[in-house]
């Protein structure tokens, strides 16, 4: 992974998304065209406090979770050919423990 000197802002957090798996549990090989894209990813950095009607909300996941987002949820970018995703807060659905 290259070194991202980037911090997201408030609200937001930036997510490395794994790859899905391209074989089923009977052994057979999808094709890219035939997978979604996943809903899962490792958090790489963490956007500040947003405040909202002067609520304090804190980051749901810390750098290194892997969390499962919103499946329209995000907004990709490609840096040095390798996609990412600017995630809302929001947007996170679940934290693998």
């Amino acid at each position: 992974m290259p070194k991202l000197k980037l911090k997201p802002t408030a609200g937001y957090l930036l997510i490395e998304p794994l790859e899905k798996e391209v074989k089923t549990a009977s052994g057979i090989y999808l094709p890219d065209t035939a997978s979604e894209k996943p809903q899962k990813g490792k958090v790489l950095v963490t956007g500040g406090v947003l405040l909202q009607d002067g609520q304090k909300i804190a980051s749901p996941a810390k750098v290194g979770d892997v969390v499962i987002y919103k499946k329209w949820g995000g907004n990709e970018v490609k840096i040095e050919g390798k996609e990412y995703l600017f995630v809302k807060f929001e947007d996170i659905l679940a934290i693998e423990a």
